[in-house]
């Protein structure tokens, strides 16, 4: 799709509402949104064959994923539009001039000073209830210092899973009532039950195992089925909710890391893959890739933000 490399994309997002013409290079609307987290690049696309990446922020600080925001009232932040998992912590990214989206609002770094090395954040997602769920990592992925938090709507940043290594995802289903949860390094998927009125998370379970790579980031489509990004297997999975797996899709990347698909016909998937740790690199390796599938995904939410 684009001849950019990435070094680590990741984040891949549909937005049913597309950035408008104006914020994009060719002026048409980009529904697709993506991240390449250690640079700390935000881009957009429209998702078809050669469109290309419009760089939309370039941030200093490692970006792990970012989702629309909503702010209800009057917001503290005018220009801000979009909440991110960014560094060690969360914040809010908004217009601010001609060079791009820049931090507007810091929320907490949560992840800093946790560990003896540094942590940052990774991927992260809105819920269908307006939270904001991000996962923290070292950069070595050293087992046992990551973990998970929620930011709820009134800021509040709450640590909800640790003891993790390289959590990625997570992925709700569209009721919000089910958290799928992938350990990169471990190969497990777990599912959560999450109250819909707290964001309360009941107790884990193991869902599938995947042995030929690690589980990296996940979507779940309209028909209810999770997609894992399988790194270092060349391929995407779907997995019924009974945990069937029922396509194995190959992928001309060593490592991808991230999908999302479209929820308007034609039904189009993105995905986005790393040369990182890669000794050399082959043609599509560290690029997003896109085709046409044969069924819709869901939209990212926002952030439902209620300053108290």
């Amino acid at each position: 799709m684009a001849d950019r490399r990435l070094h680590l994309g990741e984040g891949a997002r549909f937005l049913e509402v597309g950035l408008p013409a104006q914020e994009t290079a060719a002026g048409e609307e980009h529904h697709f949104v993506l991240v390449d987290i250690i640079d700390g690049g935000l881009y957009s696309t429209t998702g078809l064959p050669g469109s290309g990446l419009t760089q939309l922020a370039a941030l200093s600080e490692p970006l792990g994923a970012v989702a629309p925001l909503h702010q209800e009232g009057a917001p503290t932040e005018s220009s801000a539009s979009w909440v991110a998992a960014l560094g060690a912590g969360l914040v809010l990214l908004g217009q601010r001039d001609a060079a791009g989206l820049q931090i507007v609002q810091r929320l907490g770094q949560p992840a800093a000073g946790r560990a003896e090395v540094p942590l940052r954040m990774n991927d992260a997602v809105a819920d269908p209830h307006g939270r904001f769920w991000a996962g923290a990592m070292t950069y070595d992925g050293d087992p046992g210092d990551g973990f998970l938090l929620r930011l709820d709507p009134d800021g509040s940043i709450l640590i909800m899973l640790e003891e993790l290594a390289i959590p990625n995802g997570p992925a709700f289903t569209a009721d919000g009532a089910t958290m799928y949860l992938a350990e990169t390094t471990t190969g497990w998927i777990r599912r959560f039950p999450v109250d819909p009125a707290t964001g309360d998370l009941g107790p884990g379970e193991k869902f599938v195992h995947v042995s030929e790579g690690g589980p990296d980031g996940m979507t779940v489509d309209a028909e209810g089925c999770l997609w894992s990004a399988v790194w270092g297997g060349s391929c995407l999975h779907r997995y019924s909710p009974a945990g069937e797996l029922l396509e194995r899709i190959e992928v001309p990347v060593r490592q991808p890391t991230s999908i999302a698909i479209s929820s308007v016909a034609p039904y189009r998937a993105i995905v986005t893959s790393a040369t990182q740790h890669l000794d050399s690199a082959t043609r599509h390796d560290g690029r997003v890739i896109t085709a046409e599938v044969s069924v819709g995904g869901l939209p990212a939410v926002s952030y439902n933000r209620r300053p108290q």
